[in-house]
C-alpha cells in the first residue's frame, strides 16, 4: 500500500520541478512580463508567479482533490484529509524580475497541523532541496547537513527583511551581528537562504516576519539536517523565523534579542 505522505512528497517534487521549469522559461523572457504591485512597490507579482502556482495547484487537485491548499497568489482552498499544501510559486520575485539568480519554487506539506515535508527547487542551478519529518533532508538526493563547524563569527548569517519589517530592528540586528564578528548576508529569497543553511552553505537565518509559504519547507530542512529552529507559524498571518546550525543558533538568538 502506498504511503500517503510519500505519494504527496513525490508529487511535490515533480510539481515544483515542473513549476520551476515554467518559471525559468519566463525568466529568460522576463522583459515581456506584466508586473503588478501588491502591498508596496517592492511587493510585486507577475504572470509567471500566477501561472506557476496554477500549474502546481492543478497537479495537486488532480491527484489529491480533497487536500487543502494555501498559496501566496491563490489564497486558501479548504480540504478534508488533514493534508495542506503550502505553495510559494516564486520566492524572490524582485530578484527574479531583475534578472538575478536568487529565486526558487517552494512547496511545504502540512499534515494535521505539523509540517511533514518540504521541497525547494532552484531552477537556475538545478538544485532540489527536500526534507521529510523524521527521515532526513537531501540536496539532489544526497543527505545534507548543517555545518558542525559553523559559528556566528566564521559563517555567513543571513538576515531577511520586507515591507512588514521594522527597519530599525533590522539595523540593530546587523550591528549586533557584526559586533560579534559575524558577516551579514542577504540575497532576496528567504526560502532559498533557509535551504542553504540546511545544506551547510550558510550558518543561520533570521527574519522578523515571514509568511508560511516562505519558511515552512526551509525550517523543516534545517531541523532535519541537524540544525535548530524556533517554532514557525503555520497560520497564514506568519511570524518570526530563526533557524541555524547548532553552533550558531544560541549566539544568533542573543543577537536578535531572543535571550
Amino acid at each position: 500500500m502506498t504511503d500517503p505522505l510519500r505519494a504527496r512528497f513525490d508529487l511535490a517534487c515533480d510539481a515544483a520541478t515542473r513549476g520551476g521549469a515554467l518559471a525559468l522559461r519566463y525568466f529568460h523572457d522576463r522583459d515581456q512580463l506584466v508586473i503588478e504591485a501588491k502591498a508596496t512597490p517592492q511587493d510585486i507579482v507577475s504572470r509567471a508567479d500566477r501561472e506557476v502556482e496554477d500549474l502546481i495547484r492543478a497537479a495537486i487537485t488532480t491527484a489529491f482533490p480533497d487536500d487543502a491548499i494555501l498559496g501566496e497568489e491563490g489564497g486558501e482552498t479548504p480540504g478534508t484529509t488533514g493534508y495542506q499544501w503550502v505553495i510559494d510559486p516564486i520566492d524572490g520575485t524582485s530578484p527574479y524580475l531583475a534578472g538575478l539568480p536568487h529565486w526558487c519554487v517552494v512547496i511545504a506539506l502540512v499534515r494535521d497541523g505539523q509540517v511533514a515535508a518540504g521541497v525547494t527547487v532552484h531552477p537556475l542551478s538545478g538544485d532540489l532541496y527536500t526534507a521529510i519529518r523524521g527521515q532526513g533532508a537531501w540536496l539532489n538526493g544526497q543527505p545534507m547537513a548543517c555545518s558542525p563547524d559553523h559559528r556566528i563569527d566564521n559563517s555567513l548569517v543571513a538576515i531577511g527583511a520586507s515591507h512588514r519589517t521594522d527597519p530599525q530592528h533590522v539595523a540593530d540586528v546587523i550591528v549586533a551581528l557584526m559586533g560579534q564578528g559575524g558577516i551579514f548576508y542577504r540575497n532576496g529569497s528567504g526560502a532559498l537562504m533557509l535551504a542553504q543553511v540546511a545544506s551547510g552553505r550558510l550558518g543561520g537565518y533570521y527574519e522578523p516576519h515571514m509568511n508560511p509559504w516562505d519558511c515552512l519547507a526551509g525550517a523543516l530542512m534545517i531541523t532535519e539536517a541537524g540544525g535548530r529552529a524556533l517554532p514557525v507559524a503555520i497560520a497564514p498571518s506568519g511570524g518570526p523565523v530563526l533557524a541555524a546550525a547548532p553552533g550558531v543558533f544560541d549566539a544568533l538568538r542573543r543577537v536578535v534579542g531572543g535571550d
